[in-house]
């Protein structure tokens, strides 16, 4: 799985699996896309309006939990 952001666009893509040749994109809303696989699974989440969605700000953190061992990574999102 691999989370990138644009700050640019504001847009962010959360990708579950390998890059596939084509991808259906299903508009959820104004602000959020799934993008399906040939073989029906998703491929991707996009969040557009991402700031607000994720509640990014300047300084902020993304922080990854693995829920099963309580092992908790933190990455910075601040500019460098």
């Amino acid at each position: 799985m691999k989370l990138s952001y644009d700050p640019r666009y504001n847009i962010a893509y959360i990708r579950l699996r390998e890059k596939t040749r084509e991808v259906e994109t299903i508009g959820v809303s104004d602000e959020l896309n799934i993008d399906l696989s040939p073989d029906g699974k998703i491929y991707g989440i996009e969040l557009l309006n991402a700031n607000e969605q994720l509640q990014i700000m300047e300084g902020g953190e993304l922080v990854l939990t693995d829920e099963s061992t309580g092992k908790t990574v933190e990455l910075s999102l601040g500019k460098d």
